[in-house]
């Protein structure tokens, strides 16, 4: 796979950050090394990009995708099989390999899509199993260092087929922590496994074994869903995991009676463990403002892109912010504003970063849009103009 042009800057100037006053940034590298006011810089001989006074807001951070697993590129591909979980695995299962997913070129293709709207950091679960072994990690590892850097891929080892019920995909997850994957997965530990002790004691022992993050997918609804939640809020605890386990979907989380919730979130906070979400539309949304006041952390993601499970998608992380505004009745500034930042500077904690703004010190990763601040750019959705990842041009209108 060829490397994906990159131009290095190092001053992007007169933007507007979330839409306030116009500001040259000064870039060293990867890194915002200044920030001035728009004019009042001091000269500079390097490679100036003028932003012609556009809205600048951070780079999206999509806290849960799956890069490897699209048909995007390919022909048109009918919904079919089963559906519910299990059946959308098996139907996936199925035919995967006449597609020949996973692919370096069809990840390629997806990261494509996802930098062009603005993203710029990445957690991917990629499917690890004892059909593909680790080629699903090969291939979006590949793929991602065709942007030579400028692009922040991390890496999930997911075992969406099992763990329990597949003899020897324990192995294979810590085979996959030594090829880089940097988290490690899970899938509905009750529904799938059907042995939510056994998955999540051997999930979360793995990353208190290893070092790795843990990021478990969980669907089930109401009290099942809330009992696994219980069950890794006790090994959070007992194995010192704190800040390093997420719960992927958690549908019952927003299905309780407010004061059963207000209790479990509150143990969440505790413990660190946060959480992401695909906002579905048919399903009530996770309580933004609940979460923040129990202390846990929210990133917003695309799920899945055009695949066997869904024709949907086109990597639009900022999309999913205005559907997750949309969908929880968000109308006010305040609000907008915060689903803006879910899906940037307050969703980066799923990929490592204690900062992610248009600040000094920060990582250089900047989207360019024509509105008149943050708010606008979320209902309206403009076109970007310019995406900058790691102090590096890497897509323009």
């Amino acid at each position: 796979m060829t490397g994906h042009e990159t131009t290095p800057i190092t001053r992007l100037a007169n933007v507007r950050p979330w839409g306030g006053g116009a500001v040259d940034l000064d870039v060293d590298g990867t890194t915002i090394a200044a920030v001035h006011p728009h004019g009042q810089a001091p000269r500079h001989e390097g490679v100036v990009v003028d932003g012609q006074g556009l809205c600048a807001l951070p780079g999206l951070v999509n806290a849960h995708a799956h890069v490897d697993k699209s048909w995007w590129g390919l022909p048109w591909q009918s919904y079919g099989g089963e559906g519910g979980t299990d059946g959308r695995i098996q139907h996936e299962r199925a035919r995967r390999g006449e597609l020949g997913i996973p692919s370096t070129g069809i990840t390629g293709a997806v990261l494509h899509e996802m930098v062009r709207h603005g993203t710029t950091a990445i957690r991917t679960h990629v499917d690890v199993d004892l059909g593909i072994g680790l080629a699903g990690i090969e291939a979006v590892q590949e793929a991602a260092a065709a942007y030579g850097g400028a692009l922040d891929v991390q890496i999930v080892a997911f075992p969406q087929d099992g763990v329990l019920r597949r003899p020897g995909v324990d192995r294979l997850l810590r085979d996959a922590v030594e090829a880089g994957a940097v988290h490690v997965g899970g899938l509905d530990p009750a529904s799938i496994d059907r042995d939510p002790v056994g998955q999540v004691d051997l999930i979360l022992g793995l990353a208190a074994d290893t070092g790795v993050g843990v990021d478990i997918h969980l669907h089930d609804p109401a009290e099942l869903g809330v009992f696994q939640i219980e069950l890794v809020l006790e090994r959070v605890e007992r194995l010192g995991l704190q800040g390093r386990v997420v719960i992927a979907h958690g549908f019952a989380v927003a299905q309780l009676p407010p004061t059963r919730r207000a209790e479990l979130l509150q143990r969440m906070g505790e413990q660190g463990v946060g959480m992401t979400s695909v906002a579905p539309l048919r399903l009530p949304q996770l309580p933004m403002h609940e979460l923040a006041d129990a202390g846990v952390r929210l990133g917003l993601g695309t799920d899945g892109i055009r695949d066997l499970w869904s024709p949907y998608g086109d990597g639009d992380t900022l999309a999913i912010a205005r559907q997750y505004a949309r969908a929880s009745s968000l109308v006010r500034d305040e609000d907008l504003l915060a689903a803006v930042r879910l899906a940037s500077t307050d969703g980066a904690w799923a990929v490592g970063r204690d900062v992610h703004d248009l600040v000094e010190g920060a990582r250089a990763d900047v989207v360019l849009v024509d509105a008149e601040h943050a708010m606008d750019a979320l209902v309206r959705l403009p076109e970007r103009r310019m995406v900058i990842a790691g102090g590096r041009i890497v897509a323009t209108a």
